[in-house]
């Protein structure tokens, strides 16, 4: 027990699809509500202590890992937590060293860096589809352990997760997607990749565990067939492996109100006011 959250033991072999028992929404509610509010006593911890967070979220396409940082960030401080999601890089950024452009985005003292996908990007996507040479792949798996080595080393907290999905629950919530224009912009030709290069991807997982599942910065896997668990694992998981406690925050008081002092608001017909649309809805 650290922090309030009580870790659980690692589980057993997942169960199919339809074993799968949802958690019930209030409860999911109710325990994340709790969560989120130790995540705000997380932050002050960070701040306060000059802390470095780094979360990096990893696994298959529609496995919940955005949604997930969505309910972590909700209550947090954007200049204090921030997300990490890099776009392809540049040319001038594939003539670098690899892990130089992931570097520029780790924290400072008082922050938290939750990287939504990061540098395995390179034992993933960039192996299975063929973004990279073999001589790069070799070469990524060869300095991962070294790279993460040297930040625990130099006091960063770093924490891996892997969110686990099985084929059918994938692709049923491809589907959803597909179906739904609100979040049809989700899918990528490339997420539909993943679909047929499924064992290429399991195959690339698999080597990528093997090599940078290290103690000093291992891997934890977050089964996510049913969204809500997942999110409550995954950080209920976090909050149990910081040593954070919550720190006694200065008590502010509003102010009194000073007496006017002859102010006059200038005529409402000198500005541009947005059309009142909520009205026209009564």
């Amino acid at each position: 027990m650290q922090g309030g959250v009580t870790v659980a033991k690692k589980s057993g072999k997942a169960g199919s699809e339809d074993q799968v028992a949802r958690l019930p929404k209030k409860i999911y509610e109710k325990e994340l509500f709790r969560l989120q509010a130790e995540l705000v006593k997380l932050q002050e911890w960070v701040r306060l202590e000059g802390a470095r967070v780094v979360v990096v979220f990893e696994g298959r396409d529609a496995a919940g890992k955005g949604s997930t940082i969505k309910r972590v960030t909700q209550y947090l401080n954007p200049r204090i937590a921030r997300i990490a999601a890099l776009p392809a890089p540049t040319e001038r950024q594939r003539g670098q060293w690899y892990f130089q452009r992931y570097v520029e985005h780790l924290p400072a003292a008082g922050e938290i860096v939750l990287f939504d996908r990061s540098w395995y990007n390179r034992a993933g996507v960039e192996r299975v589809m063929g973004f990279c040479t073999k001589e790069e792949y070799q070469r990524f798996l060869s300095q991962s352990p070294i790279f993460e080595r040297m930040l625990v080393e130099d006091g960063i907290l770093l924490r891996k997760y892997w969110f686990s999905v099985s084929d059918a629950e994938q692709e049923r919530r491809f589907r959803s997607r597909l179906e739904d224009p609100m979040r049809r912009w989700k899918l990528s030709p490339m997420d539909l990749e993943s679909i047929s290069r499924w064992e290429d991807y399991s195959r690339a997982k698999d080597d990528m565990f093997v090599h940078t599942d290290i103690p000093e910065a291992p891997w934890y896997v977050v089964e996510s067939e049913d969204k809500r668990a997942a999110r409550i694992n995954m950080i209920a998981h976090l909050l149990a492996t910081i040593p954070y406690h919550e720190v006694q925050r200065r008590p502010l008081d509003l102010p009194p109100r000073p007496a006017a002092k002859g102010y006059e608001r200038p005529p409402r017909e000198l500005q541009t006011y947005v059309p009142d649309h909520a009205n026209s809805l009564r």
